[in-house]
């Protein structure tokens, strides 16, 4: 069945196709059959907030399809975007299980069905079933890593140039050497990308138009596409 949003709906956990190697919810059928039964799965049109930088956490939410962004706020107000998470990811683990505030806020970038389970549900699976407990760790353990490497690229990168260049490859497919252009997989605004690297829209716009002129992208409306993967590499060093 599909929503006025396009999306195939999900309607049980034990009845999912969609669930792949990498995902959060990849559980044994024992394991996703009490999963399903403490689920709540809701469909979320894009710029719907799931929840907020601070507050206290309700629960988790596993992203069924679509894209959600997260992102944090500074005390003047300025917005940097963390990441954006995809079909599979988990989003208030840490927060959920620690019972603190969460540490950023969730907001759908597209249409997306995503599958709450609220916190004393989370706790009780993980008490229960180990299986839950080792892909929490999992889970956890990947999100320290990526944000590891997000800090270092965007402290360490040295200049708002080799910051815009890491984040256009970032969103790029993977390299092939039958591929001579590569179109980004999410198109981002001047402000998103701005968000992400921790700039100014103004600065972003004028890296594109410098970009542009190197011939390392081209620009076709919305779209971006990189022409010239190794020289953009080279920036981004």
């Amino acid at each position: 069945m599909r929503t006025p949003y396009g999306l195939e709906i999900i309607e049980s956990c034990m009845g999912c196709k969609a669930s792949r190697d990498g995902f959060f919810c990849r559980f044994s059928t024992p394991v996703t059959r009490s999963t399903d039964l403490v689920s709540h799965h809701t469909v979320m049109p894009a710029g719907a907030v799931l929840f907020v930088e601070g507050q206290t956490p309700r629960g988790i939410f596993v992203l069924c399809s679509g894209k959600v962004k997260l992102s944090t706020t500074s005390k003047e107000g300025k917005v940097l975007i963390l990441k954006q998470a995809e079909a599979g990811e988990v989003l208030g683990l840490s927060a959920a299980i620690s019972a603190t505030n969460y540490e950023m806020t969730a907001e759908t970038a597209s249409p997306c069905q995503l599958n709450f389970i609220s916190r004393t549900d989370l706790m009780n699976l993980l008490q229960n079933q180990s299986e839950v407990g080792l892909h929490a760790a999992l889970w956890l353990s990947r999100e320290f890593q990526g944000a590891y490497r997000d800090i270092h690229d965007l402290v360490l990168a040295r200049s708002s140039s080799g910051k815009l260049a890491r984040l256009l490859l970032s969103c790029a497919p993977p390299a092939s050497d039958d591929l001579h252009e590569q179109q980004l997989r999410s198109p981002m605004t001047h402000e998103e990308m701005a968000q992400r690297i921790g700039s100014s829209r103004e600065t972003v716009t004028r890296l594109l138009s410098e970009l542009k002129k190197k011939r390392l992208i081209r620009l076709e409306g919305t779209n971006l596409i990189i022409r010239d993967r190794v020289g953009l590499e080279a920036l981004a060093v």
